[in-house]
């Protein structure tokens, strides 16, 4: 056995359908696709969601709550992070950037602290906004909280 006589097992592959080569092809004529309507012609496509007439799913479903468009995400990280962080990479000051570079949030995301965990070391804490526990804990050992 060698490169040169590889082949497919028996039954395997299949030919493709060649549809619409003319009528000695035995796909010519209407191509598979019938006589008439809409199916038939070029450029034919159902709607999204469409159920042969029946009352499709979205619409059968209601509709319910509220979408604030005003909502602010931020993205949560505990106090308890800030100190292993600190730990870690042996750090008194912890702002957007460091929290970026060490995977804890991505570019774009706001960021909230608060109160989960205990902190140890007296850190300069720099976030988009900070709960009240996490103020008052980072405050306590003589830390700043910067708010941007």
């Amino acid at each position: 056995m060698n490169l040169s006589n590889l082949k497919p097992a028996e039954g395997s592959t299949k030919k493709r359908k060649r549809i619409g080569r003319g009528q000695g092809s035995g796909h010519g004529g209407t191509s598979t696709r019938g006589h008439k309507g809409a199916k038939s012609r070029s450029g034919y496509s159902k709607k999204i969601g469409f159920e042969g007439g029946q009352m499709p799913l979205h619409r059968r479903l209601p509709k319910f709550g509220f979408q604030n468009i005003n909502r602010v995400e931020y993205k949560a990280i505990n106090l308890k992070d800030l100190q292993s962080l600190a730990d870690k990479r042996n750090l008194n000051k912890i702002d957007i950037q460091v929290l970026i570079d060490n995977g804890l949030i991505s570019r774009n995301d706001l960021v909230k602290i608060l109160g989960n965990g205990k902190l140890t070391t007296k850190l300069d804490v720099t976030a988009h906004k900070f709960s009240k526990t996490a103020k008052e804990a980072i405050e306590a050992i003589q830390g700043t909280v910067n708010t941007l």
